[in-house]
């Protein structure tokens, strides 16, 4: 359970509406990021301003994946517009995590092995 009354306010608020025991943990998670990120203060004092500056730093400090960055909106989305009935502007403006760019399958392959360690389909039917 969590160690705060705030949380625990929130947790048993998110079991009567049937919410998923995991869904609750993440939730929970990434609101209690999100005060301690905002110097323990109650989120009904913060706000849109605070959220977007939250969300910047998880994609600029935290360099967290774009689903993760979702998931904690979506948390204090919940947070604002369904516990503190307070919704969150539908514009906030914060920097978006971007996917990272991956290597090709082949050419991580050349790397390890080098050219010589790379074989044509080819190669075994003309053997």
């Amino acid at each position: 359970m969590p160690e705060s009354l705030f949380l625990n306010r929130i947790s048993e608020f998110m079991i009567t509406r049937r919410f998923a025991k995991r869904t609750i943990q993440t939730y929970l998670y990434w609101i209690k990021r999100y005060v301690i990120f905002n110097n323990k203060q109650h989120p009904s004092k913060l706000g849109n301003e605070e959220v977007e500056q939250y969300l910047t730093y998880l994609s600029n400090e935290e360099n967290v994946a774009p689903g993760t960055q979702t998931i904690a909106l979506n948390s204090l989305v919940f947070l604002y517009s369904e516990f503190l009935k307070s919704p969150l502007s539908l514009e906030l403006n914060f920097n978006k995590s971007q996917r990272q760019a991956k290597l090709p399958v082949v050419y991580t392959h050349v790397l390890e092995h080098g050219a010589n360690g790379v074989r044509s389909p080819l190669s075994d039917i003309c053997n």
